[in-house]
């Protein structure tokens, strides 16, 4: 099987008489093999299994490799070994999923109505075994009650089990109760069964309780003792001892198993032939200061294989682990670059339009709402198409070339593709039509997934209809496009790291050793930021140490220029050559850069008048307690016992996020708090504690330490009150239901991680912030270090509360971003920009007020206003918002805006 020629189409699967390809075939046995296979390949893949396969056994049939659409099968044996002379290498093996069949607590094995949860997706797909329809399997009848079951093999040191909390489940048993609520309606009855809710990521907290308070899912604090099958309802039993003791039974038609992630047995293979050392767990051995390096010099390592996360942390790991790659290898840049040779474009103007039109079926995410042959056979009708065909997968490879042999057969000078989102495949197509000598903006996307098969599932011929219709208007505006140019820009090879944190220190270290000039500026007096009073990490490293050295080298590199006591004035340009005004004791200096990197960190919340914070000196923050540490404080031995407050400040309508780290650092202190004095009584008073991934070694040694870990009733309070000179603490204790009183000699509160109020950066920039002030990414998955604004990126605290290690990663991959764009000289802007007629400006200036880029700007000159086309993004809005009718947009033309208009109102 030649898997770059895999669409995943699933014909193999549908044909073999023995269902070798690994795709579902109703029978219980082949569907638990088949779901977990074709789910866990990344992207999606089928594979031939030899054992079972009639040809490769008997030299018979063959039937898979005459109906595969691409020629993706080949019986022949072509492995080959492959000498490759590298100067590094990077690990990204990714992880598997815990297999609930080993161990079968559940009956997993036997009942067809239990399933994983990467199985639960493939149910939900529209690409799955039912279409995208939420049935059951054993009878095909839509469930009334889904119940998931949370930590299947995590948090569980049985055997066969695993230590650690796998990060990730508690966020997508969220995510997948409210699309099942989607997807079988409001009555749908979704519980989830828990031990802690862990939704620690950006944003996953609101996520969290909008699935709670608006969508009307159910979370259950519980321990689940069985789920029993019912003969006579076909449904499952599940019994399980609630937060207070009791136990309770409840019956669902469907249970979902949100089982962790693990490292393949291969993976750990693999990893012992090159000496990567790993931990107990067979994951990466890797350091807090070095999160992507092995512990083989040249090796890295990314991804789910460096620990259990989620998608966005492993695309900054990847990023990361390039970046750190490329400092080492900066020497070498270009020496074994290729240049690909695209062919000329060709001139069009004043061609008439021959318009080819692509319809997608997207396997069956389109073909199976909207009939396609219909849509086809109606395209090649409309005015000017002279050609339009159906794909099957008009992303893939192969069609990719056959389109654009088809464009210079067919001699087509515009072209409609209807597939899914231009969001992610615009640029592909693109690039298609440079490959065929054409202007990428002779082109047209129709998004008739999204705005038609998804939307309109259960309205077949409606959708059909509304495809027609979409391509129909955007053939109208495709006769009338014209091919633009992009304008080059020259990259000043300099960078500006804003932020003398860990965060802006790492980067700005791998820009320098990347061999670029950067301006490091930081407006306190001396480089480090909060990690200065940091004692340890959760590993136990050394933070002082590490700050130490780490400043020293930033001081002593040529190519770094620090500016202490230093903030940001003024900030004019764009991507490639901006211009920054920096002030220190009073003297104003402008600064020219190419890119920035914004690492201005956060800081931790002092929650004064609360718990008497501010009142008694016996009340201090986690962080007060860490530089304690930092200072070697003899007065701490004084304490018999110390309280750990969690969630000061976080997870509150003020500000409804987690803010990730607390509960690991109260954890971590508490420990050394013991190891200071073991006798002293430990106290943590938490809701959901949350010491996410490989963190739960931890947790379970603090327990095992005499650490006394006690959740209370949020909704009725707790207080720190002065009596006589003793501190007491009243809370009510969530499992016994009643008050509780401590008198502890410390108390300790974990306060959240905040933004400044009333950031200029973002203003100066032109970055988004959220409303809890944390900056916004470009895209939270495809470009989780880029801003909207080019040239400009992000990392540590000012993007998301999060570790050190995770602030280092995001350092080391905002370096590697910064560096696309340093590295290239020369950078190619967007044709798609607003463009003035001076003759018509009235000089309003509404254009100038209104752009949130300030793309508008005066000409001196003529009093008139114009486009500086390196800061447009062609949102529109200066076109909307002239009262002269004086600026268009390139590519959205007013006549051919009025073309797409007229045809949606024609019959």
């Amino acid at each position: 099987m030649d898997t770059d020629k895999c669409i995943a189409c699933g014909l193999c699967a549908e044909k073999c008489p023995k269902k070798v390809p690994n795709e579902y075939d109703g029978e219980l046995a082949n569907r638990k093999a088949a779901y977990v296979q074709y789910a866990q390949a990344v992207p999606l893949k089928y594979a031939i299994d030899p054992e079972n396969c009639i040809k490769l056994t008997k030299g018979k049939c063959g039937i898979c490799q005459k109906k595969c659409p691409t020629g993706a099968i080949d019986y022949e044996d072509t492995k080959k070994d492959i000498s490759l002379n590298v100067g590094a290498v990077v690990v990204s093996q990714g992880s598997e999923t815990f297999d609930p069949a080993v161990h079968d607590t559940f009956g997993y094995k036997k009942y067809p109505n239990i399933v994983t949860s990467l199985e639960f997706e493939r149910i939900l797909s529209a690409s799955g075994p039912y279409g995208g329809h939420l049935v059951r399997p054993s009878d095909k009848k839509e469930p009334e009650k889904i119940a998931w079951l949370q930590c299947i093999g995590s948090r569980d040191e049985h055997i066969g089990a695993r230590g650690y909390c796998s990060a990730v489940c508690c966020t997508y048993a969220v995510k997948e109760a409210m699309l099942a609520k989607e997807h079988g309606g409001p009555d749908l009855d979704t519980a989830v069964f828990y031990i802690d809710i862990r939704t620690n990521g950006k944003d996953f907290e609101k996520y969290y309780n909008r699935a709670k308070n608006e969508t009307g899912v159910r979370f259950i604090k519980s321990r689940v003792t069985g789920a029993p099958f019912v003969e006579e309802t076909g449904k499952h039993l599940i019994r399980y001892i609630d937060e207070s003791g009791k136990r309770c039974e409840e019956e669902f038609d469907m249970i979902v198993l949100s089982v962790g992630l693990g490292v393949e047995q291969k993976s750990a293979e693999l990893s012992k032939k090159l000496g990567i050392e790993l931990n107990r767990y067979n994951f990466a051995d890797t350091g807090s200061f070095d999160p992507v390096s092995s512990s083989v010099a040249g090796i890295y390592v990314c991804g789910a294989f460096q620990g259990p996360k989620d998608i966005p942390s492993s695309v900054i790991d990847s990023s990361a682990a390039a970046g750190v790659v490329g400092s080492r290898l900066s020497e070498s840049r270009w020496s074994r670059t290729q240049t690909k040779e695209t062919p000329k474009e060709k001139n069009v103007t004043g061609d008439p339009p021959r318009i080819g039109i692509f319809v997608c079926c997207c396997g069956t995410n389109i073909a199976g709402v909207v009939n396609v042959p219909e849509v086809v056979e109606f395209a090649k009708q409309l005015p000017n198409v002279v050609y339009a065909e159906q794909n099957m997968f008009s992303c893939s490879q192969d069609t990719q070339d056959k389109m654009a042999e088809v464009i210079r057969e067919q001699n087509l000078n515009r072209i409609v593709v209807a597939a899914c989102t231009p969001k992610t495949h615009e640029p592909l197509f693109q690039e298609t039509l440079q490959n065929a000598g054409l202007n990428k903006y002779l082109f047209e996307m129709v998004n008739i997934r999204n705005q038609c098969s998804w939307v309109h599932k259960n309205q077949p011929e409606e959708a059909t209809k509304k495809a027609r219709d979409l391509i129909k208007m955007s053939a109208a505006k495709a006769a009338r496009i014209e091919p633009l140019k992009e304008p080059v820009l020259e990259i000043n090879p300099k960078a500006m790291v804003i932020g003398g944190g860990v965060s802006g220190m790492t980067a700005a270290e791998n820009l320098a050793e990347q061999g670029y000039q950067v301006d490091l500026v930081e407006r306190e007096q001396a480089l480090g930021g909060n990690a200065r009073y940091v004692d340890k990490t959760w590993r136990g490293e050394d933070v002082q140490e590490f700050i130490s050295r780490k400043a020293d080298k930033i001081k002593n590199n040529p190519n770094i220029s620090v500016h202490l006591n230093s903030s940001i004035k003024n900030v004019e340009g764009f991507v490639g050559d901006f211009k920054t005004t920096i002030e220190k004791e009073g003297h104003q200096d402008t600064l020219e850069h190419g890119v920035a990197i914004i690492a201005s960190g956060a800081s931790e919340y002092k929650p004064h008048g609360q718990y008497l914070y501010g009142k008694d000196d016996r009340v201090l923050t986690g962080l007060e307690l860490q530089k304690r540490f930092v200072e070697k404080d003899e007065s701490i031995k004084q304490a018999e016992s110390a309280v750990f407050i969690q969630c000061v400040g976080s997870r509150i309508p003020e500000r409804p996020y987690c803010s990730k780290l607390c509960c690991t650092q109260s954890i971590k202190n508490a420990l050394e708090l013991k190891k200071i004095k073991p006798e002293m009584d430990v106290f943590v008073i938490y809701r959901d504690m949350r010491p996410y991934g490989l963190r739960e070694d931890l947790y379970r040694q603090a327990r095992a330490e005499g650490i006394k870990f006690i959740r209370y009733n949020f909704d009725k309070g707790l207080e720190v009150d002065n009596k006589n000179g003793e501190l007491k603490l009243s809370l009510t204790d969530f499992v016994l239901r009643r008050q509780m009183t401590l008198t502890p000699d410390l108390v300790v509160l974990a306060s959240a991680i905040v933004r400044e109020k009333d950031d200029p950066l973002a203003r100066f920039f032109k970055v988004t912030r959220n409303d809890d002030g944390f900056y916004v990414e470009a895209h939270l998955k495809l470009r989780p270090v880029d801003f909207s604004t080019d040239g400009v990126f992000l990392c540590g605290l000012a993007h998301a509360p999060k570790p050190l290690d995770e602030s280092i990663a995001q350092a080391q991959a905002a370096a590697a971003r910064a560096t696309t764009l340093l590295s290239s000289k020369t950078i190619p802007i967007s044709g798609t920009v607003a463009q003035v007629n001076s003759s018509l400006c009235a000089s309003c200036g509404v254009c100038i007020s209104i752009c949130p880029y300030s793309a508008p700007r005066w000409n001196e000159k003529t009093g008139k206003a114009e486009i500086e086309s390196a800061l447009c993004k062609g949102c529109g809005l200066c076109v909307a918002s002239c009262r002269s009718g004086a600026i268009d947009l390139k590519g959205f033309a007013e006549d051919q805006i009025m073309s797409m208009i007229d045809e949606s109102m024609a019959n």
